[in-house]
């Protein structure tokens, strides 16, 4: 990958462990803890799409609360365990290379920064609670624009920012929509495939495909 001068991660899934939260309440949760919250986490990136789809935006927080509490309702979990989900939620863990990896591209001199769907305070507080605090450049949220991804107008806010052309963007994601969506905007995504998943059929393919984000480093 050549002429890079921006590696820009999504937040959810690709640097922070979405099931962490649930994981923490597994012995309270019982055998179910990873269909509830896979559950939680789909339902929360629907209720992001038809948000933005029907012109009502909310932010990431409100609409994590809705899902959390449609999710819990479903699967049957005792309600009095609805704070300490969403406390948990709010300092999920970062997969086991994050740290190694970001500090070693920083090394490099990239600009690094993360686009995400969480408001600042949110993704401000993951970042602090994981001990990043001086590793990015930018923060971005989908708060600049109302709109979540995969709509355009969100790619383009690190692009406006930097000032740079959009395939000089290394562009992370463990989403296999929002790499779809980061391609045909024109950013070089990588797809961070932590499950040996398959890619959806949306008209892109991407050229980088990695496990772990520690493999970023030999295409970087």
């Amino acid at each position: 990958m050549k002429n890079i001068k921006a590696i820009i991660f999504d937040a959810y899934g690709t640097l922070f462990d979405v099931n962490s939260a649930a994981e923490k309440c597994k012995d309270k949760i019982g055998d179910k803890w990873d269909i509830f919250s896979n559950y939680w986490r789909t339902t929360q990136l629907e209720y992001t799409w038809l948000r933005t789809l029907m012109n009502r935006h909310e932010d990431f927080w409100r609409i994590t609360e809705d899902s959390l509490d449609k999710s819990m309702s479903v699967f049957d979990i005792n309600p009095l365990m609805r704070s300490e989900l969403l406390n948990l939620y709010k300092v999920l863990s970062t997969f086991p290379e994050v740290k190694e990896v970001l500090n070693r591209l920083k090394e490099k001199n990239y600009k690094l920064a993360i686009l995400s769907n969480g408001t600042p305070a949110l993704l401000n507080e993951l970042v602090k609670s994981n001990n990043l605090d001086n590793i990015f450049n930018d923060i971005f949220s989908i708060e600049e624009v109302k709109v979540y991804k995969p709509h355009s107008n969100v790619y383009n806010i690190p692009v406006k920012k930097y000032k740079i052309q959009k395939e000089e963007v290394a562009y992370l994601s463990a989403n296999t929509w929002d790499v779809s969506a980061g391609g045909n905007y024109g950013f070089n995504p990588v797809w961070v495939n932590r499950k040996n998943s398959i890619f959806d059929k949306l008209d892109y393919v991407p050229k980088y495909q990695v496990e772990n984000l520690r493999k970023l480093l030999d295409i970087i």
